[in-house]
Protein backbone atom coordinates (compact mmCIF):
# COMPACT_ATOMS: atom_id res chain seq x y z
CA UNK A 1 0.00 0.00 0.00
CA UNK A 2 2.84 2.38 0.86
CA UNK A 3 4.50 1.70 -2.49
CA UNK A 4 1.25 2.33 -4.36
CA UNK A 5 0.75 5.59 -2.49
CA UNK A 6 4.27 6.69 -3.37
CA UNK A 7 3.73 5.74 -7.00
CA UNK A 8 0.46 7.66 -6.96
CA UNK A 9 2.19 10.78 -5.60
CA UNK A 10 4.96 10.42 -8.16
CA UNK A 11 2.46 10.07 -11.00
CA UNK A 12 0.54 13.11 -9.81
CA UNK A 13 3.83 15.01 -9.58
CA UNK A 14 4.79 14.14 -13.16
CA UNK A 15 1.28 14.96 -14.32
CA UNK A 16 1.46 18.31 -12.52
CA UNK A 17 4.81 19.11 -14.15
CA UNK A 18 3.44 18.15 -17.55
CA UNK A 19 0.36 20.32 -17.11
CA UNK A 20 2.47 23.19 -15.77
CA UNK A 21 4.68 22.96 -18.85
CA UNK A 22 1.65 23.05 -21.14
CA UNK A 23 0.24 26.04 -19.27
CA UNK A 24 3.54 27.89 -19.50
CA UNK A 25 3.77 27.28 -23.23
CA UNK A 26 0.12 28.16 -23.91
CA UNK A 27 -0.84 31.30 -21.93
CA UNK A 28 -3.48 32.18 -24.54
CA UNK A 29 -5.28 28.91 -23.86
CA UNK A 30 -5.24 29.65 -20.13
CA UNK A 31 -6.66 33.12 -20.73
CA UNK A 32 -9.40 31.72 -22.92
CA UNK A 33 -10.22 29.12 -20.25
CA UNK A 34 -10.40 31.92 -17.66
CA UNK A 35 -12.75 33.87 -19.93
CA UNK A 36 -15.00 30.85 -20.36
CA UNK A 37 -15.03 30.18 -16.62
CA UNK A 38 -15.88 33.82 -15.93
CA UNK A 39 -18.66 33.75 -18.51
CA UNK A 40 -20.13 30.64 -16.88
CA UNK A 41 -20.04 32.24 -13.44
CA UNK A 42 -21.54 35.45 -14.78
CA UNK A 43 -24.32 33.44 -16.41
CA UNK A 44 -25.15 31.85 -13.02
CA UNK A 45 -24.92 35.25 -11.33
CA UNK A 46 -27.22 36.79 -13.94
CA UNK A 47 -29.74 34.01 -13.37
CA UNK A 48 -29.74 34.83 -9.65
CA UNK A 49 -30.17 38.53 -10.46
CA UNK A 50 -33.02 37.68 -12.80
CA UNK A 51 -34.76 35.72 -10.04
CA UNK A 52 -34.29 38.64 -7.67
CA UNK A 53 -35.63 41.04 -10.28
CA UNK A 54 -38.61 38.69 -10.76
CA UNK A 55 -39.36 38.81 -7.02
CA UNK A 56 -39.23 42.61 -7.14
CA UNK A 57 -41.62 42.73 -10.09
CA UNK A 58 -44.02 40.34 -8.34
CA UNK A 59 -43.97 42.55 -5.22
CA UNK A 60 -44.64 45.60 -7.37
CA UNK A 61 -47.67 43.93 -8.89
CA UNK A 62 -48.89 42.85 -5.45
CA UNK A 63 -48.50 46.36 -4.10
CA UNK A 64 -50.28 47.80 -7.12
CA UNK A 65 -53.21 45.36 -6.80
CA UNK A 66 -53.46 45.79 -3.03
CA UNK A 67 -53.36 49.57 -3.38
CA UNK A 68 -56.20 49.41 -5.86
CA UNK A 69 -58.07 47.05 -3.49
CA UNK A 70 -57.46 49.42 -0.57
CA UNK A 71 -58.87 52.37 -2.50
CA UNK A 72 -61.94 50.34 -3.38
CA UNK A 73 -62.42 49.32 0.26
CA UNK A 74 -62.16 52.93 1.37
CA UNK A 75 -64.94 53.91 -1.03
CA UNK A 76 -67.14 51.04 0.09
CA UNK A 77 -66.57 51.82 3.78
CA UNK A 78 -67.56 55.44 3.27
CA UNK A 79 -70.61 54.47 1.21
CA UNK A 80 -71.85 51.90 3.75
CA UNK A 81 -71.16 54.26 6.64
CA UNK A 82 -73.23 56.95 4.98
CA UNK A 83 -75.95 54.41 4.25
CA UNK A 84 -76.01 53.32 7.89
CA UNK A 85 -74.63 49.84 7.22
CA UNK A 86 -72.31 50.02 10.21
CA UNK A 87 -71.68 46.29 10.51
CA UNK A 88 -70.61 45.92 6.88
CA UNK A 89 -68.62 49.12 7.14
CA UNK A 90 -66.82 47.67 10.18
CA UNK A 91 -66.05 44.43 8.35
CA UNK A 92 -64.68 46.34 5.42
CA UNK A 93 -62.65 48.54 7.74
CA UNK A 94 -61.13 45.48 9.37
CA UNK A 95 -60.25 44.06 5.94
CA UNK A 96 -58.73 47.42 4.97
CA UNK A 97 -56.64 47.43 8.10
CA UNK A 98 -55.18 43.98 7.33
CA UNK A 99 -54.66 44.95 3.70
CA UNK A 100 -52.67 48.04 4.67
CA UNK A 101 -50.54 45.93 7.00
CA UNK A 102 -49.81 43.61 4.08
CA UNK A 103 -49.01 46.65 1.93
CA UNK A 104 -46.49 47.83 4.51
CA UNK A 105 -44.81 44.41 4.57
CA UNK A 106 -44.79 44.18 0.77
CA UNK A 107 -43.37 47.71 0.46
CA UNK A 108 -40.57 46.93 2.90
CA UNK A 109 -39.81 43.66 1.13
CA UNK A 110 -39.79 45.46 -2.22
CA UNK A 111 -37.41 48.08 -0.89
CA UNK A 112 -35.09 45.43 0.52
CA UNK A 113 -35.27 43.41 -2.69
CA UNK A 114 -34.55 46.47 -4.85
CA UNK A 115 -31.65 47.45 -2.60
CA UNK A 116 -30.19 43.94 -2.76
CA UNK A 117 -30.76 43.79 -6.52
CA UNK A 118 -29.02 47.10 -7.16
CA UNK A 119 -26.13 46.13 -4.86
CA UNK A 120 -25.64 42.79 -6.61
CA UNK A 121 -25.97 44.44 -10.01
CA UNK A 122 -23.24 46.93 -9.11
CA UNK A 123 -21.11 44.08 -7.80
CA UNK A 124 -21.57 42.20 -11.08
CA UNK A 125 -20.55 45.26 -13.09
CA UNK A 126 -17.53 45.86 -10.89
CA UNK A 127 -16.48 42.22 -11.15
CA UNK A 128 -16.85 42.28 -14.92
CA UNK A 129 -14.85 45.49 -15.21
CA UNK A 130 -12.12 44.12 -12.93
CA UNK A 131 -11.98 40.91 -14.93
CA UNK A 132 -11.70 42.81 -18.22
CA UNK A 133 -8.97 45.04 -16.74
CA UNK A 134 -7.12 41.95 -15.56
CA UNK A 135 -7.40 40.31 -18.97
CA UNK A 136 -6.16 43.48 -20.67
CA UNK A 137 -3.24 43.65 -18.27
CA UNK A 138 -2.36 40.02 -18.95
CA UNK A 139 -2.60 40.61 -22.69
CA UNK A 140 -0.22 43.57 -22.42
CA UNK A 141 2.14 41.50 -20.30
CA UNK A 142 1.94 38.64 -22.80
CA UNK A 143 2.68 41.06 -25.64
CA UNK A 144 5.72 42.40 -23.77
CA UNK A 145 6.93 38.86 -23.12
CA UNK A 146 6.58 37.99 -26.81
CA UNK A 147 8.48 41.15 -27.78
CA UNK A 148 11.32 40.31 -25.39
CA UNK A 149 11.39 36.72 -26.62
CA UNK A 150 11.56 37.96 -30.22
CA UNK A 151 14.40 40.33 -29.30
CA UNK A 152 16.26 37.51 -27.58
CA UNK A 153 15.79 35.22 -30.60
CA UNK A 154 16.98 37.98 -32.95
CA UNK A 155 20.05 38.62 -30.79
CA UNK A 156 20.84 34.91 -30.68
CA UNK A 157 20.40 34.66 -34.46
CA UNK A 158 22.73 37.61 -35.01
CA UNK A 159 25.30 36.07 -32.68
CA UNK A 160 25.14 32.82 -34.61
CA UNK A 161 25.49 34.66 -37.92
CA UNK A 162 28.54 36.57 -36.70
CA UNK A 163 30.07 33.34 -35.44
CA UNK A 164 29.49 31.61 -38.76
CA UNK A 165 31.03 34.50 -40.70
CA UNK A 166 34.13 34.14 -38.57
CA UNK A 167 34.20 30.44 -39.31
CA UNK A 168 34.06 31.17 -43.02
CA UNK A 169 37.37 33.07 -42.88
CA UNK A 170 39.41 30.13 -44.20
CA UNK A 171 36.88 29.43 -46.95
CA UNK A 172 36.83 33.07 -48.03
CA UNK A 173 40.64 33.13 -48.07
CA UNK A 174 40.64 30.04 -50.29
CA UNK A 175 38.20 31.73 -52.70
CA UNK A 176 40.43 34.82 -52.79
CA UNK A 177 43.50 32.73 -53.58
CA UNK A 178 41.65 30.84 -56.33
CA UNK A 179 40.55 34.09 -57.95
CA UNK A 180 44.09 35.45 -57.79
CA UNK A 181 45.42 32.30 -59.50
CA UNK A 182 42.80 32.54 -62.23
CA UNK A 183 43.71 36.19 -62.79
CA UNK A 184 47.39 35.38 -63.04
CA UNK A 185 46.76 32.55 -65.52
CA UNK A 186 44.59 34.77 -67.70
CA UNK A 187 47.11 37.61 -67.59
CA UNK A 188 49.90 35.21 -68.55
CA UNK A 189 47.95 33.84 -71.51
CA UNK A 190 47.19 37.36 -72.70
CA UNK A 191 50.86 38.31 -72.52
CA UNK A 192 51.94 35.21 -74.42
CA UNK A 193 49.39 35.93 -77.15
CA UNK A 194 50.66 39.50 -77.43
CA UNK A 195 54.28 38.45 -77.56
CA UNK A 196 53.53 35.91 -80.30
CA UNK A 197 52.18 38.57 -82.65
CA UNK A 198 54.79 39.67 -85.30
CA UNK A 199 54.47 43.45 -85.19
CA UNK A 200 56.93 43.84 -88.14
CA UNK A 201 54.66 41.84 -90.43
CA UNK A 202 51.67 43.80 -89.28
CA UNK A 203 53.43 47.05 -90.13
CA UNK A 204 54.42 45.69 -93.58
CA UNK A 205 50.81 44.72 -94.31
CA UNK A 206 49.64 48.14 -93.19
CA UNK A 207 52.18 49.85 -95.52
CA UNK A 208 51.18 47.57 -98.39
CA UNK A 209 47.51 48.33 -97.84
CA UNK A 210 48.14 52.06 -97.94
CA UNK A 211 50.24 51.74 -101.16
CA UNK A 212 47.51 49.74 -102.87
CA UNK A 213 44.96 52.32 -101.87
CA UNK A 214 47.08 55.16 -103.34
CA UNK A 215 47.69 53.18 -106.54
CA UNK A 216 43.98 52.57 -106.96
CA UNK A 217 43.32 56.26 -106.45
CA UNK A 218 45.97 57.28 -109.01
CA UNK A 219 44.52 54.83 -111.56
CA UNK A 220 41.04 56.23 -111.05
CA UNK A 221 42.21 59.83 -111.41
CA UNK A 222 44.12 58.97 -114.57
CA UNK A 223 41.02 57.41 -116.09
CA UNK A 224 39.26 60.66 -115.39
CA UNK A 225 42.00 62.79 -116.93
CA UNK A 226 42.95 64.23 -113.61
CA UNK A 227 46.54 64.56 -112.65
CA UNK A 228 47.22 63.10 -109.26
CA UNK A 229 48.59 65.58 -106.74
CA UNK A 230 49.32 62.99 -104.13
CA UNK A 231 52.76 63.30 -102.61
CA UNK A 232 55.24 60.80 -103.78
CA UNK A 233 55.78 58.09 -101.27
CA UNK A 234 58.60 58.78 -99.03
CA UNK A 235 61.69 56.73 -99.57
CA UNK A 236 63.72 55.70 -96.70
CA UNK A 237 66.72 57.93 -96.16
CA UNK A 238 70.00 56.62 -97.36
CA UNK A 239 71.93 54.93 -94.75
CA UNK A 240 74.62 57.17 -93.35
CA UNK A 241 78.01 55.92 -94.22
CA UNK A 242 80.08 55.18 -91.27
CA UNK A 243 83.41 56.89 -91.13
CA UNK A 244 84.80 60.28 -92.18
CA UNK A 245 83.15 62.16 -95.02
CA UNK A 246 85.07 61.85 -98.30
CA UNK A 247 86.36 65.05 -99.84
CA UNK A 248 86.01 65.63 -103.55
CA UNK A 249 89.14 65.57 -105.68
Amino acid sequence: MAVMARLGRLFRGFLGLFISGLEERNPEALMEAARQEFRNKMAQYNMALAQMAGVAERLKNQIKNKTTRAQELERRILANHQAGNMELAGTLARELQELKADLTIDTNELQETETAYQANLRQAKVSQREFEDRINQLQKQLSQVKIKEAQAEAAAALSNVAFKVGDLGDSMKTVEEDLQKRYERSAGKARVATDLVDMHKIQEKETERKALEQAALAEFLASQGIQSTAAAPETPAAAKEIGPTRQGN
